[in-house]
């Protein structure tokens, strides 16, 4: 079952680009947006990544938690973070169990993992769910859900 509007944050753990364990809960008494992506370094994941960072601090403003995940390895994410000055977490979701657990479907033909960006309000309520292989406007969307929340 995908995560519709209204459903609750799901408890999940997963590897931060760090390595070390994230857990749902630490972050369930504020506004967050769990972005799902491709891969690490490819051109749009790495534009919508920038894009995130860039607007990172209207995020914090708002009380709000950015989140991105994708498949690569919590190694990957390491340089990838590093690489452009992401200050955000990455998480690595190898064995696609958090795709399956959102219901984050592939792209383009079932051959690319999807690009979905989902907000939850303070409460861990669903607000917004945006399902796009563009990596533009995911910013924009996520920043208006959270303002219209608050």
């Amino acid at each position: 079952m995908a995560i519709q509007f209204g459903d609750k944050l799901p408890s999940f753990k997963a590897a931060k680009q760090d390595g070390t364990a994230f857990e749902s809960a630490c972050i369930q008494h504020k506004p967050v947006v769990i972005y799902f992506y491709p891969k690490d370094f490819t051109p749009g994941c790495t534009t919508q990544a920038c894009s995130f960072r860039d607007a990172y601090q209207d995020f914090q403003d708002l009380g709000a938690e950015v989140i991105g995940v994708s498949g690569d390895s919590a190694t990957s994410h390491q340089n990838f973070q590093q690489k452009y000055k992401l200050p955000f977490i990455l998480l690595s979701d190898a064995d696609r169990k958090l795709r399956r657990l959102f219901g984050v479907p592939n792209a383009l033909f079932g051959l690319l993992p999807g690009r979905v960006t989902y907000v939850f309000d303070a409460k861990g309520n669903c607000i917004y769910i945006f399902d796009s292989i563009s990596a533009k406007n995911h910013i924009t969307k996520a920043l208006e859900a959270i303002k219209k929340s608050k």
